[in-house]
């Protein structure tokens, strides 16, 4: 491939990059009140856990030996979306879900920027035509994350 393609592709996906972290960042913090420099507020995540009428569909995109171990309450396996049965996963488990849904994806395997598995199911999703995606970030892994910290979880 030439320097000069090289550099183009490089740049596009450093934008893309950039503008898939600002949305998420914003997501986060306006609506599970995670900071984008990793810290969590007093009711993290409280939208995924608590009582309501309206709860969103929490996808984990990760490994599914990870998931067996612990997950987010109600959280359904749909990984790991690196790898193309994952992917299938990941379609089927949104297969019959209005494209109007409110989902959340979240992974938890290894440090959020150097995740496998959510930025492939986030763009997935949105091929697919779904656009109220959020994607919670665990900084560094979901044992220290979440499960260190107390938050709900289920085996």
């Amino acid at each position: 491939m030439e320097k000069e393609t090289r550099n183009a592709i490089e740049r596009a996906t450093q934008r893309a990059r950039g503008i898939l972290e600002k949305d998420f960042a914003e997501q986060l913090q306006g609506d599970y009140d995670v900071m984008q420099d990793g810290r969590v507020g007093e009711r993290p995540a409280a939208r995924l856990t608590g009582a309501s009428a309206s709860k969103p569909v929490i996808l984990y995109v990760g490994f599914p030996v990870l998931y067996r171990s612990s997950h987010i309450p109600d959280a359904i396996l749909a990984g790991p979306v690196s790898k193309p049965e994952g992917l299938d996963a990941l379609r089927q488990a949104v297969a019959k879900l209005p494209h109007n849904s409110e989902i959340v994806i979240y992974c938890g395997c290894c440090p959020f920027d150097h995740c496998p598995n959510i930025r492939p199911a986030y763009a997935e999703l949105h091929r697919l035509g779904f656009d109220r995606i959020t994607v919670l970030s665990i900084p560094t892994n979901m044992s220290k994350d979440w499960i260190a910290k107390g938050y709900p979880t289920q085996k």
